[in-house]
């Protein structure tokens, strides 16, 4: 059902607008809900060192930012699937009370082992509701007030990498870091009442598309092994060597939801599934960990360390702006080539500043550079997959680049807490191990995007 905004007296309907009073209620209630899930997805990051201190859980720090992307995948794919076959209503129903209740969760977890788990739900909930939200945006939108809503989400994106992580440094030191989830939940049950109007005039639909039963289990079954792989991999002996299986068994899973051969960089479309992948995978590997090092290494508060987060939102949304009016000026195989290198370039020198003990200043410089090349490359690599894509799999690849965003970012999360874990027991500088490993990726990542080029 498409919401129709009311006639002028004098015959002719008025330009229709976002904030017009047909829209208005549901414009700012999905460009919260978006927002808060922003919020934690990123701007959590501030207090997390905190966080795991507090709960004595350093060792599953890593996973705690790996669950939520890993879950997420799980949670798109059940919820499109939901979708197309009887309308978005319940799925995001469901969505919002999983995101909620994990919010409630990591908000009063006793152990970091519980706020891992509530990371899971709550990322379930997440990756569901965006999926649900982009159906909404079709159903209840007019086609010329689309655009404009979809750059209202980019913009709930920014926001929380601006503002949040003095949000959420405030709150921690104010009330307390557990406030950073649970003041989120009042918050989303608010903008939810914004939006319901609008979902009370969907009529349920009773599609005849069958659900992709094959596809959430091998969501599911990848989902899980990135975890397990943290989880085992972190210890000796035969745990160790499920590591490796569980490992064996993301490769595979990898496999059925991606293109052939986006795994082997073949040349075109699954060059560039895999360059959209190794770009999430080695730059959150270092963002999970600027703001502990900051912190750790050179003795900044919350606040000031998250000053990192701020700068690079700012720069990755300049760059963007940059690459999208130069156009077809630069074409998406040199946009992400060179989004991929000033990714190696911030990586490799925040790694030298780290190895060097130099300046905070300069680790944040090397850390906003790296965000450069991703607000240049990371939007070419969905023109240039639609580019790529016909109608009869555009919704595949485009699936398909969101699940090697996610699982991307996961997996080299999870190798990022074994390779920390083992470096401290070793005696090594765990810092430098980490940086060491997201600036390997971010080497893949510029082999595997001067392979996007078509045949």
């Amino acid at each position: 059902m498409t919401t129709t905004a009311p006639s002028s007296p004098a015959g002719r309907a008025p330009r229709e607008r976002l904030l017009s009073p047909a829209y208005a209620a549901t414009t700012v209630g999905m460009f919260a809900l978006v927002a808060f899930a922003a919020f934690e997805a990123t701007a959590v990051t501030t207090v997390m060192p905190t966080v795991a201190r507090d709960l004595d859980g350093i060792g599953l720090y890593a996973l705690s930012f790996a669950a939520p992307l890993a879950s997420g995948v799980v949670g798109m794919v059940a919820a499109g699937a939901r979708s197309d076959r009887h309308g978005p209503v319940a799925p995001l129903a469901v969505a919002l009370v999983l995101f909620a209740a994990g919010l409630v969760v990591c908000g009063t977890a006793p152990s970091m082992e519980v706020l891992v788990a509530g990371r899971v739900v709550q990322g379930l909930g997440a990756g569901a509701m965006t999926v649900c939200l982009y159906v909404v945006v079709g159903l209840v939108f007019p086609a010329t007030l689309q655009p404009a809503v979809f750059a209202s989400f980019a913009a709930a994106w920014v926001l929380p990498s601006l503002f949040g992580p003095a949000i959420a440094a405030f709150v921690a030191h104010a009330i307390g870091w557990r406030w950073v989830f649970l003041g989120v939940v009042v918050l989303v049950a608010a903008s939810t009442l914004l939006v319901l109007p609008a979902l009370r005039g969907l009529e349920p639909r009773a599609g005849s598309a069958e659900t992709p039963r094959s596809r959430l289990a091998w969501a599911v079954v990848g989902a899980t092994a990135v975890l397990a792989l943290e989880l085992l991999g972190s210890r000796s002996g035969a745990a160790g060597l499920l590591g490796l299986l569980a490992l064996g068994v993301v490769v595979v899973a990898l496999r059925r939801l991606l293109p052939a051969g986006a795994l082997l960089a073949r040349r075109g479309l699954p060059a560039v599934i895999g360059t959209r992948g190794l770009l999430s995978a080695s730059f959150f590997c270092a963002e999970a960990y600027i703001v502990f090092v900051l912190q750790d290494r050179w003795g900044l508060t919350p606040g000031t360390a998250g000053l990192a987060l701020t700068a690079v939102g700012l720069v990755w949304a300049g760059s963007s702006q940059v690459q999208s009016r130069l156009g077809p000026r630069v074409s998406d195989v040199t946009a992400m080539r060179w989004g991929t290198g000033l990714v190696l370039v911030g990586t490799v020198a925040l790694l030298a500043v780290v190895v060097g003990h130099g300046s905070p200043v300069l680790a944040m410089t090397a850390y906003v550079v790296a965000g450069a090349g991703m607000g240049f490359g990371y939007p070419r690599t969905g023109v240039a997959m639609l580019a790529a894509s016909t109608d009869a799999d555009r919704g595949f690849n485009s699936a398909a680049l969101s699940i090697a965003d996610s699982l991307g970012g996961a997996l080299s999360l999870s190798l990022s807490g074994i390779v920390f874990g083992a470096a401290t027991r070793a005696g090594a500088d765990p810092f430098v191990s980490v940086f060491a490993l997201a600036g390997g990726l971010a080497v893949l990542g510029v082999v595997t995007a001067s392979r996007t080029a078509a045949r």
